[in-house]
């Protein structure tokens, strides 16, 4: 790395990782909120547009009629995990349109289902020749099928570890390992 970090290691003390000759390292918590934001930004449960939110519940909802928590799982579901919206823009969007009278509710077992109106059927009809906001490209997965952040998480952790419990010298053949893998993975960029 050429940017020195410091911060504070396992112990709360001052830590050095062998970021490179003299640099004062990150504390590897530190290390894996910084590796975890990386890749969860671009994850799973990221947020998507509020017209997409509207666009599922409408086209989940001309197939049967849902409640909430039916119209979140779902959409999970047919998006392989890669997006799954909160309570706080289903419930909402489902709100929004029955104000617009494009769906009804009706409470049955203790759980509010809805329905999509004349109006709502008409708006999921225009709709039918788009795809859903599950099958859009970036909607599935996209980092997430590469399986790149689960390597990349992996290896922080198997450093980590021997961070933790590893001999002088097994902490300096981590550091070389490390530094070749890096070195490898910008080969990989470099190629045509």
């Amino acid at each position: 790395m050429n940017r020195a970090f410091s911060g504070q290691g396992f112990s709360g003390h001052r830590a050095s990782f062998g970021f490179g000759s003299g640099m004062r390292g990150p504390g590897m918590g530190e290390v894996f909120d910084q590796l975890r934001a990386a890749f969860e930004d671009r994850g799973p449960g990221r947020r998507m547009a509020r017209g997409d939110v509207r666009s599922a519940v409408v086209a989940l909802l001309a197939e049967q009629p849902m409640h909430g928590y039916q119209i979140i799982t779902e959409i999970a579901q047919r998006s392989d995990g890669a997006w799954k919206p909160s309570a706080g823009s289903v419930y909402p969007t489902l709100q929004q349109l029955a104000d617009e009278g494009l769906v009804v509710a009706a409470e049955s077992e203790g759980r509010k289902t809805y329905t999509l109106t004349d109006a709502g059927r008409d708006e999921a009809e225009q709709a039918i020749d788009a795809p859903a906001p599950w099958e859009l490209p970036g909607a599935r997965g996209g980092l997430y099928e590469t399986g790149l952040p689960h390597s990349g998480i992996s290896l922080a952790q198997a450093t980590a570890q021997v961070a933790r419990t590893g001999t002088a010298d097994q902490i300096a053949e981590a550091v070389t390992v490390l530094d070749d893998a890096r070195r490898s993975l910008y080969a990989i960029l470099a190629k045509e």
